[in-house]
């Protein structure tokens, strides 16, 4: 059982009308609206919280990528990734991850990759993504190649990581006539790998196939998750092993606070926030980003996605947070962290507006209050 504080770093200053004047925070959001003063205190403040997590007793910690949007500020993870590779001593740092059709070649990905893994000591977690639907339109890739894009980049990946070099690589993407990166990650044959999904029984089976690990995208109904790892089980089954726990993933908000009333009070402007204002737009899909069988998922699972759910009442059935006091939170993340099996639990501990003095109170809640309770339970789950 591994937890993971997870970040974003959304922008928390939006108009409080935004909703009403913009179509999305992840496009067509005007750039007038980051101030680049806040933008310095916010990094740094996020970059506090992360080494927090680790003096708190994380396991890790979590940094995305995401281009030009109010949602995430971190258009380079492998930037955070570095500062914390040296503000930190034990802790995982998973970047999940590098968006690999947007990089050009994605012999940098390797590199950078390498540089993290060797200066954190071995401690990297190397999240390889597809990339968002909207930020194929703001960088001007065409779509239609994600996937093929991306399956090359990841052979590409492996094979500098894993082959000894120089050699050639050609592909219908990608044409390499030398490939031999200076530095090589410290874990071998690699760094353990990351690959996030929504449900696509692609991923699933790309992911199964390689013994990777399946990271349940958040902001999803409980429902969706049980059924996503299920399927993800009987992927692997094919491909004959049952996964272990640390290959699965299970990524939610969460805050703690002395009692369930306050911890509401507290965390649901936040969350609104987040919902109402930084997930506008997120539903972009550019045609042939996703084969017609995973569109049509995403179509069924709409009503089932963060953004659809208009009351506190559905966001607590659903369980899209798991927001209360440490008993509360203890005994929710128990139950359902034993039904869906996972064994890493990925924590969005800041969320939305959410301020740092919150988050850090309901971090250092969950720490003491929650964490060694599910550890021990998860324990007590598996003892023969």
């Amino acid at each position: 059982m591994r937890f993971f504080f997870f970040h974003l770093m959304s922008w928390p200053f939006l108009p409080a009308d935004f909703e009403k004047n913009y179509d999305s925070a992840w496009v067509w959001c005007p750039n007038t609206l980051f101030d680049p003063e806040k933008g310095g205190e916010l990094y740094n403040a996020y970059i506090d919280t992360l080494v927090y997590a680790e003096e708190i007793g994380f396991d890790g910690v979590c940094v995305n990528e995401h281009h030009q949007n109010a949602y995430g500020l971190m258009p380079s993870p492998n930037l955070i990734g570095a500062i914390l590779a040296r503000q930190t001593k034990h802790c995982k740092i998973a970047v999940i991850g590098n968006a690999l059709p947007l990089y050009n070649p994605p012999t940098r990905v390797a590199e950078e990759f390498a540089m993290l893994d060797c200066i954190s000591g071995g401690r990297l977690i190397a999240g390889l993504v597809v990339g968002g639907g909207p930020e194929y339109f703001s960088y001007g890739i065409n779509p239609t190649y994600a996937r093929e894009m991306f399956r090359e980049a990841h052979d590409l990946i492996l094979r500098a990581w894993t082959e000894p070099g120089p050699f050639r690589y050609f592909s219908k993407h990608y044409k390499l006539n030398y490939v031999n990166p200076w530095p090589l990650p410290i874990q071998k044959p690699h760094p353990e790998i990351w690959i996030p999904g929504v449900g696509s029984l692609e991923t699933m089976e790309f992911v199964a196939k390689r013994r990777y690990s399946y990271m349940g995208i958040p902001y999803f109904h409980i429902d969706v998750f049980k059924r996503t790892f299920e399927q993800f089980r009987e992927a692997c089954g094919r491909e004959g092993y049952e996964p272990e726990p640390n290959q699965m993933g299970w990524a939610v908000p969460v805050y703690v606070a002395e009692t369930d009333e306050q911890a509401r009070r507290e965390f649901e402007p936040s969350l609104w926030y987040f919902t109402r204002k930084l997930l506008l737009g997120l539903d972009i899909t550019p045609p042939g980003y996703t084969s017609v069988k995973s569109a049509l998922s995403i179509l069924k699972n709409q009503d089932k996605f963060l953004y659809a759910q208009e009351n506190w009442d559905q966001i607590e059935k659903g369980v899209f947070a798991i927001v209360g006091s440490p008993a509360t939170v203890r005994d929710k993340m128990i139950y359902y962290q034993q039904q869906l099996g996972v064994g890493n639990i990925l924590t969005g501990c800041q969320i939305g507006s959410l301020s740092h003095e919150q988050t850090h109170r309901s971090m250092k809640l969950f720490a003491d209050e929650v964490m060694p309770y599910v550890r021990q339970a998860q324990e007590a789950s598996v003892r023969p």
